[in-house]
């Protein structure tokens, strides 16, 4: 594995956006986590000056469902790598009029409705209670806002996204119940990616592309993977042009809350949490629990007693 660079923005989305024209001096990396392997290789070339990573979220080729998307790996890698800031980039369902399909919605909130999935990096003999009362970096949600914006695509700020279990698509009632819980989007990823981003001192954002009414709109045909994937395509030039309006418009420093969300939360008392668990998440937990190094074991001395 060639060594590691340090890489500041990472974009979670398709392989479609490897091809940006402008996107120069690319590398592979392959990195392993205590957590597995993460999705595919994380992809890291130049744009604007900067150095952005690419991660496909269900592997190139699209291999991998929602449930077995490896988040905690495909973080912890990017952690690694010294991202800052992480850009969503998915497709999503529609649960209100004004969302039309191929509109492209920044949201500002999460609802959680799937199943067994891994939320969290700690456990193990250390706890750690996140605070993700706003599970989108305000600040950085506002910049990729702007970046759509200058597109010219139709773009809306603000909206509940409510994640599902998947793969399958909604029924008819469940689209009905979340349209009168007041959710305004419907996607399978976000969750535990948000989390995860957030227990890593990461801002997280998503750039939510309306690909169907899901199957609440009786004048809409039902949604279908053939339907998702022309829609998702056909906004991929869009992603692009957003992401190299976006690079330039980062800050070099961050002044959010994010950047030290776990300096709070970890509850355990330090002298019990194991010294594996503390090298494992070294990454994460590092500046604030900092690692004995591991004593190499050296020769024995053998004291011999002279015999008369």
């Amino acid at each position: 594995m060639p060594k590691l660079e340090q890489v500041k923005l990472a974009v979670i989305g398709g392989s479609g956006l490897y091809n940006i024209e402008a996107l120069t001096d690319v590398k592979e990396y392959k990195i392993k986590t205590p957590f597995g392997d993460p999705s595919d290789a994380i992809v890291v070339g130049t744009l604007a000056n900067q150095r952005v990573g690419f991660l496909p979220r269900h592997g190139r080729g699209h291999r991998v469902l929602p449930t077995e998307v490896n988040a905690r790996a495909n973080i912890f890698a990017l952690k690694t790598l010294g991202v800052e800031r992480i850009l969503s980039i998915s497709a999503c369902g529609s649960l209100r009029e004004e969302y039309a399909p191929r509109h492209i919605v920044i949201p500002d909130q999460l609802f959680d409705r799937t199943r067994g999935r891994a939320l969290t990096f700690f456990g193990n003999g250390i706890v750690a209670h996140i605070g993700l009362a706003d599970p989108f970096c305000p600040h950085f949600s506002e910049l990729v806002y702007a970046a759509v914006k200058q597109t010219g695509a139709t773009v809306h700020k603000g909206a509940t996204l409510v994640t599902v279990e998947g793969p399958r698509f909604s029924t008819k009632a469940e689209s009905k119940l979340f349209r009168q819980w007041g959710m305004g989007i419907i996607g399978m990823t976000a969750i535990p990616e948000a989390n995860l981003a957030r227990e890593a001192e990461i801002c997280y954002t998503c750039m939510a592309h309306v690909t169907d009414y899901d199957v609440w709109h009786v004048e809409e045909e039902p949604v279908t993977v053939t339907m998702v994937i022309e829609r998702l395509l056909a906004n991929v030039d869009v992603s692009k042009q957003a992401l190299v309006n976006l690079v330039p418009t980062l800050p070099a420093e961050r002044h959010c809350a994010c950047e030290h969300a776990l300096r709070d939360a970890l509850i355990t008392d330090r002298a019990v949490i194991p010294a594996r668990v503390k090298r494992e998440l070294a990454p994460l937990i590092g500046k604030y629990l900092p690692v004995a190094p591991v004593k190499k074991a050296g020769a024995k001395k053998t004291i011999r007693q002279k015999t008369k």
